[in-house]
């Protein structure tokens, strides 16, 4: 017998046991296994209280399944409740103020869309400048439709939503304070009655801080250089975020509605 017969010999050879090896060992793993699944049958029988035990596991097992299930379960309407909007489908003023407001306040620029589109439909209807609403949120929150001061003002415009309830009851009630949309409609509705009562933006700007007289700590100051910064920004000006105060060099006049009944403190101290 040659070499090489000699080495296909002992690799058939050496293949075969590897193979009938396998063979004993899945056999006796499967024997194994139905020994253990008899044993577990009759031990269950005997045991009532085990069965229940282990029912109860099973149970609860299937019942996380199904809760991990029904979080990420498919929800494609959820888009229709996010306040976001692509900027570059907006026109080219207001999706500079978007993009410029969204660097300046650590904002994504998708939802502050959403809030300059709403600015402009509001202010429009309300007679009130847009960027001027959008510098009042500026100062007022941040941006954050979350936020809210020590004294109660809450939301993007910080509305005191205590003195201002009834506002919200053709929202469905106060909590729609953390709606944006809506905290924007209704603090705009606020500024805009305290603008028509002082006579001036700068007067209802003190008014809607609560200053009971022009010592505003600043806010009136902090909101008209803001302005002045996003007036210059919807131009297609390049204004550095870190811009000084720009004072306007003229202000919206006051929206001729009807004065509105004195109210007392409207909202927080706004937030630089």
């Amino acid at each position: 017998m040659t070499a090489l017969s000699k080495l296909g010999s002992g690799l058939r050879t050496f293949a075969t046991d590897v193979a009938q090896g396998f063979f004993e060992i899945t056999h006796n793993g499967f024997a194994l296994l139905g020994l253990a699944v008899a044993f577990a049958t009759v031990t269950l029988s005997a045991r009532a209280d085990l069965r229940q035990v282990g029912e109860t596991q099973l149970m609860g097992w299937l019942q996380a399944r199904q809760d991990v299930t029904s979080i990420v379960a498919s929800e494609p309407d959820a888009i229709d409740r996010a306040t976001a909007t692509n900027p570059k489908e907006l026109p080219k003023q207001q999706a500079a103020l978007a993009y410029w407001l969204s660097k300046k306040y650590k904002v994504a620029p998708e939802p502050l869309s959403a809030l300059v589109v709403a600015a402009y439909e509001v202010g429009n209807k309300a007679h009130l400048e847009p960027t001027l609403i959008l510098a009042v949120m500026a100062i007022e929150s941040g941006f954050n439709p979350f936020a809210q001061s020590p004294v109660g003002a809450q939301g993007l415009m910080q509305v005191m939503t205590s003195v201002h309830t009834e506002k919200y009851d053709n929202y469905g009630g106060k909590l729609a304070a953390f709606d944006p949309i809506t905290n924007l409609r209704v603090g705009v509705k606020v500024l805009q009655e305290c603008i028509t009562r002082a006579g001036s933006v700068e007067g209802g700007l003190h008014q809607y801080v609560g200053a009971s007289s022009s010592e505003d700590g600043g806010y009136a100051a902090k909101v008209l250089a803001e302005l002045g910064r996003l007036r210059l920004v919807a131009q297609g000006k390049a204004i550095p975020l870190n811009a000084p105060t720009v004072v306007p060099t003229a202000l919206p006049e006051a929206p001729s509605t009807s004065p509105a009944p004195a109210i007392e403190k409207v909202a927080a101290v706004g937030q630089s």
